[in-house]
């Protein structure tokens, strides 16, 4: 049997087990994050806000999404990320900084944020394939239901945030580097 050399492992590669469970630790690490957003919106939003409910509804949806992450660590044995104190503390100080910016800004961060989140499930769903079907699903789920919180936050007037592309770029380098963190340590 012949092997190519383009299909040989490199020195550092992941095996697939391997790939899995960071695609599990990262997930499990931004779910976390996100409801730790969520959560501090809703301690800073005003009292009157319209977004309220809305937000609730997307934390709700994030809840689950990490209560399935936290399952697939159990039971495939994944160790979560060593960062947690991190994004404990960041995840809120992000939704409290942003809620008290207004609900523009709040809005601006849901779309920042899951912009990278649609883009990291997007590859994750296409290297998995059929390799893990029922995880696959699980991602491409959540990824619908994350677009849906991103398309929310546009209705809701995100885009129209004070200095909205400085605080798009901001978010995005952040959500990026914060998903390559996780994915190692």
């Amino acid at each position: 049997m012949s092997t190519s050399a383009s299909s040989l492992p490199l020195p550092g590669d992941l095996t697939p087990e391997e790939e899995i469970h960071r695609m599990i630790r990262v997930n499990h690490a931004g779910e976390y994050g996100a409801k730790r957003i969520y959560e501090g919106q809703l301690a800073f939003l005003r009292q009157g806000s319209p977004l309220r409910a809305k937000i609730a509804h997307m934390a709700a949806q994030e809840r689950v999404h990490l209560e399935t992450f936290e399952a697939e660590l159990v039971q495939r044995r994944v160790r979560p990320t060593v960062l947690f104190p991190l994004w404990h503390v960041a995840g809120f100080a992000l939704g409290a900084a942003t809620a008290l910016m207004g609900d523009k800004a709040a809005m601006a961060c849901t779309i920042a944020v899951e912009e990278v989140i649609d883009a990291h499930y997007a590859e994750q769903s296409s290297r998995l394939g059929a390799r893990d079907a029922p995880l696959k699903a699980k991602i491409d789920q959540f990824r619908t239901e994350e677009l849906e919180h991103r398309d929310v936050a546009i209705a809701e007037g995100g885009r129209e945030a004070v200095a909205y592309p400085v605080l798009e770029a901001t978010l995005k380098t952040g959500s990026r580097l914060a998903i390559w963190l996780a994915q190692r340590v």
